[in-house]
Formats: structure tokens, C-alpha cells, sequence
């Protein structure tokens, strides 16, 4: 074999893995990766930060479901990257941080930006790992590759030494190929345990996680549940797993992004199955009423997530995809019929009466008039995304979302300033796709040097900010502190102009007050968008005191109203 430089060999390999685009900043202790990175045809776009680098490898990651790249030189560059590496941890998804790093001769000398960027990476990583003799990138670039994409997803981070960088190896790319991974396969006996389960049931319902849609299993669940009638919630981060116009949508439950409907519905269930969701605290709120008398099934890719919260009267190791294929099957081997029509007709009732409202007029706007305009304006095939706070709160709420990979949050990590990066991720890994970002006033702020990238490299996109021009989470704390301190965010009648702001970057925007405006902004944004191929905001100025559900479990956010009807099978459940 012809010996050829490490990090052609390097590239070659990232190019095999699907990746044709990266983000990233060059430095000193980098450029050998990036002199073999500029012969190649992955594209690359240079970022203002290591931190919006890992953002947007996260956003297209999300997007097309292969492993995001994301690259920065040695010390500040890998510290930069570390926030991106823990959201991308806590949500499950798949990328690779590559950092380069002084000569391994300097490391300990405390040479100029040398810092042992691996042992910091490490808890917020599937695996950290440095590069210490040439001969091993190729395959430590693999196997990243295949740890990220395995089993439960989740990042990866390389630190390559400047003198590894530049050296030779002997590699052949012509007889090379990507490392397989496993199906992870329902143990059959367990698949049958559930459905005996459902046939006992009377109000079941499958509450569908991120990873339905991580493992791309959003047309699987709904051939389950319209073959065995069993009604379906989502998690936010299962948010498009699932149609909401569908008959068989039963809502969303939790604390804070959740509908009163949803909740409602949940806690009138006896079953719920639960398939790549990892019961996260914002969703169940208080353990005991979230539990109440009903029971578990916990269906997960990861061993040690299933028990992890409480402990489910089944668990069931599987891929999510894998796992309702072979419960479809089951079914239809057993000739399984079973009828839920009265908890369907319950389910209509509550949806039909347990509603929020959301045609407010008022001035200053409602959120809920914001989000009623997002969905009556945009189709099914837009893409969301939104990062942390009230306005993810009444996203979850108010926004209705149909696709899978189409609702793209920030679940667990929430970062603030996560948007405007991951939306140019979005964007670059869909270009045709209409791509909106929704945000508020203070995220915006977080990472708005990377709407800079998103010009350069005309990577157009519409934000819609809901500004209400204070820390609205913190001022209605749950814990009682009543915060005003240290809250408001305003120094003149609008605090930061963000239009300026949006032109000081190359790109515009239009402020609105009167909700009737709303509308007529989002067809000039997308047009704006389309025609100067760069961001475009919408800002709208909300009611200040705009309150949202808040609570510490989920009946206590259902503003629960007397129904005609009495609960199918009634329970109290929790």
C-alpha cells in the first residue's frame, strides 16, 4: 500500500461515514487535518465559536440522522466544545468533536494551549480519546464513528497531537469501509409479554421517546398502534414521532410542555408503554403521581436506562424501530383483535374540552396567538427548532408538529443559544427545506455572532422571537423565591435592538406589536429569506406578565375542569 499523509487517511474515512459537511475553526494545532480536508469535497464552514461548531454538527445530525462533525484546534477550542458535547449527550445524539493538540512531547510542559482536554471531555462523552501513535486515526476514527451511532447515540471526542498529524501511514481507502453495529433485537417472550399486557388493559396507551424517532421508527409506531388501536402520547423529544392530527394522538403530558388534554388522558390510562423514552423529570414531575396504579412497560436500546427512574413492571431491551416491528408482527401472527373504542371516545372528550386558548387580540400579543400563527401559517414540512425556556414551554403546548426529525429541542441539556447554530445546521443538511427557529430574547443573545456563518455562507433561515424582555422562567419559579432580581433585560423601551443587531450581520428584520401583523411578517420573512438567502427575524413583543403551566407533577398543570363524562374504568390515578 502507498503511504500517504495520516490525515488524508482521516478524511477519507469521514467522507466514507455519509459526512459531507462539517463545521468547524481552524488553528495552529489543527492545520494538518485541514491542508487534507481542503483536497477533499467535504464541505466546511468556518464558525465564531467551538461552541455553535458543535451545535450545528448536532443540528444535522438530528436532521439526517448520521453522525455530525465538529471541529476546533487545541485548548480554548475543546473547552469551547464542551457545553455542545453535553447537550448532544443528553438528547442522543451522534457526533464527533475532533480537537487538536500540541506535541505530544510538550503535554507535560504545560505548553501553550495544551490542556488534557480528554479527561475533560470524558463525562460528557461516549468515549474521549487521544490519538497517540499515527498508525492508530484511521481506526480510532472508525471506531468513534461506530460508538457514535451504536446503541444508545451520543458523542465522541478525537484530540489529535500536532506531531501525530504530520506524519505517514500506509492506507489504502479503496479496500476500506465503515464498521458494522448490531441490531439490537426485542427478545421475542418479552415482545408476547406485551401484548398479553394490552389484552388486559382497558386505557393503554404507547408513549413514544426520541428514540422512535432516532431510530427511525415513526411509520412503525404508527402501524402498531392503528393495528392494535392503542392511542398515542409523545415525549418533547418525541415531539413528530407521531401525527397530532392523527385520531389516534393522545397528547402530550408533563410539567411544563405539555397539553391539559394530554395530561388528563394519562392519568386516566392502566398501561403505558413506553418506547425510547427516558422518563426525564420535566416529563413525570412527581414520581408517585406519575405512577399512580397504572403500569410500565419500558422499552429501551440502552440495558441501564430501564430501571433507572423507577422501576417498570416489564422492561425491554431493544432498538425502538426493531421492537414495534416485531410487536407489529406479534400481533398479526396472534390474528390479535382488541377493542379500546370507548377509551378512544374518552380521549376525543378530552381533546375536545380541555383546551387552551389561543385566538387572543390583545396587545401587547399572547404567546399562545404567536404559536397559533406559526401553525396555521406554516405546512407540515417546515422545521422547527427551538432551544430553553417559556417559549420552548409554550412550544410544546401550543405547536403541532407531524413529522418525524421536523421538531428539533434541546431537550435535556437546554442550552441557551442553541438555535441559531443548530438551524444552520438544519439548513445545511436540508437545503431546500424551510427551516424556522424559534426564540426568545435572551437565548438570541447566547450565540448571535454565528448568524455571521449563516451570511457568509448564505444559509437562509426565518427566527421567530417571542420578546417579552425579562427572564420570565426565572421570575415564575416554581420554588417560591418570586424572583424579580436580576431579571429584567431592558435598558431603553425595547432593551437590545435586535433588528439592528440582525443588520449589523448582514441580514434583516421586522419588530411587531399587534397580533394582526403576525401573519403578514412571516410571508415577508420568507420571502426576505428566500430572496437574500440569509436569516431573517420576526420579533414579536409579548405580553411581559405572560404566564405558562407551571407545576411539580402533572395533574397539577391540567387545570382539570368537570367533564359530562365519567372516566372509562375510573381510577384515580395519582
Amino acid at each position: 500500500m502507498a503511504r500517504i499523509p495520516v490525515m488524508q487517511a482521516v478524511v477519507n474515512v469521514i467522507r466514507s461515514e455519509e459526512v459531507d459537511t462539517v463545521f468547524g475553526c481552524p488553528g495552529a494545532a489543527i492545520l494538518p487535518l485541514y491542508d487534507a480536508m481542503r483536497r477533499s469535497d467535504i464541505r466546511h464552514l468556518i464558525v465564531r465559536h467551538e461552541e455553535g461548531a458543535t451545535h450545528m454538527a448536532d443540528g444535522w445530525a438530528r436532521t439526517t440522522g448520521r453522525v455530525g462533525v465538529a471541529i476546533g484546534t487545541s485548548g480554548p477550542a475543546g473547552t469551547n466544545m464542551i457545553t455542545g458535547l453535553y447537550t448532544a449527550q443528553a438528547d442522543s445524539v451522534p457526533i464527533i468533536a475532533i480537537t487538536g493538540q500540541a506535541a505530544r512531547a510538550k503535554l507535560h510542559q504545560e505548553a501553550f494551549q495544551a490542556v488534557d482536554i480528554v479527561e475533560i471531555a470524558k463525562p460528557v462523552t461516549k468515549w474521549a480519546v487521544q490519538v497517540k501513535e499515527a498508525a492508530q486515526a484511521p481506526w480510532i476514527f472508525r471506531e468513534a464513528f461506530r460508538i457514535a451511532r451504536s446503541g444508545r447515540p451520543g458523542p465522541v471526542l478525537i484530540d489529535l497531537p500536532l506531531d501525530v498529524q504530520r506524519q505517514e501511514i500506509e492506507w489504502d481507502a479503496d479496500i476500506d469501509a465503515p464498521l458494522p453495529t448490531s441490531a439490537v433485537l426485542a427478545h421475542l417472550p418479552r415482545v408476547e409479554r406485551v401484548l398479553d399486557m394490552l389484552a388486559e388493559a382497558k386505557r393503554p396507551l404507547i408513549l413514544a421517546g426520541g428514540g422512535v424517532i432516532a431510530s427511525d421508527g415513526a411509520e412503525s409506531l404508527r402501524l402498531v398502534a392503528e393495528q392494535l388501536g392503542v392511542p398515542v402520547h409523545v415525549t418533547l423529544m418525541g415531539k413528530g414521532a407521531f401525527a397530532e392530527d392523527h385520531p389516534l394522538f393522545a397528547g402530550m403530558a408533563g410539567i411544563q410542555t405539555s397539553q391539559r388534554w394530554g395530561n388528563a388522558s394519562f392519568l386516566e390510562s392502566d398501561l403505558v408503554i413506553a418506547v425510547g423514552a427516558r422518563f426525564g423529570d420535566r416529563h413525570t414531575g412527581d414520581l408517585s403521581t406519575y405512577r399512580g396504579e397504572r403500569k410500565f412497560v419500558h422499552v429501551d436500546i440502552e440495558p441501564t436506562q430501564i430501571g433507572k427512574v423507577f422501576e417498570a413492571d416489564l422492561g425491554v431491551v431493544s432498538d425502538a424501530r426493531l421492537f414495534l416491528d416485531a410487536l407489529f408482527q406479534a400481533a398479526r401472527t396472534r390474528g390479535m383483535k382488541l377493542d379500546f373504542s370507548q377509551w378512544h371516545e374518552r380521549i376525543s372528550v378530552l381533546r375536545n374540552s380541555l383546551t387552551r386558548r389561543d385566538d387572543f387580540d390583545d396587545i401587547p400579543i399572547k404567546a399562545p396567538r404567536v404559536f397559533k400563527e406559526i401553525n396555521d401559517f406554516y405546512g407540515p414540512e417546515t422545521r422547527f427548532v427551538t432551544a430553553i425556556g417559556l417559549y420552548q414551554i409554550w412550544s410544546g403546548q401550543f405547536q403541532k408538529i407531524y413529522r418525524p426529525r421536523h421538531y428539533l429541542v434541546c431537550g435535556q441539556a437546554g442550552p441557551l443559544g442553541w438555535e441559531i447554530p443548530a438551524a444552520i445546521g438544519v439548513k445545511c443538511a436540508k437545503p431546500d427545506a424551510e427551516v424556522v427557529a424559534v426564540v426568545g430574547d435572551y437565548s438570541f443573545q447566547f450565540m448571535v455572532e454565528e448568524l455571521a456563518v449563516a451570511a457568509q455562507y448564505e444559509t437562509p433561515y426565518v427566527i421567530v422571537m417571542l420578546n417579552n424582555e425579562y427572564l420570565g422562567l426565572i421570575r415564575q419559579s416554581e420554588q417560591g423565591y418570586g424572583m424579580n432580581y436580576e431579571v429584567d433585560l431592558h435598558y431603553d423601551e425595547y432593551g437590545a435592538d435586535n433588528v439592528k443587531i440582525m443588520e449589523a450581520y448582514g441580514c434583516s428584520g421586522r419588530r411587531i406589536t399587534d397580533p394582526a401583523e403576525i401573519r403578514e411578517a412571516l410571508a415577508w420573512a420568507r420571502e426576505q429569506a428566500a430572496r437574500t438567502r440569509r436569516p431573517v427575524l420576526v420579533e414579536i413583543m409579548i405580553e411581559r406578565e405572560e404566564n405558562a403551566a407551571m407545576g411539580t407533577s402533572i395533574d397539577s398543570v391540567i387545570e382539570f375542569d368537570p367533564l359530562p363524562e365519567e372516566p372509562v374504568g375510573a381510577t384515580k390515578g395519582g
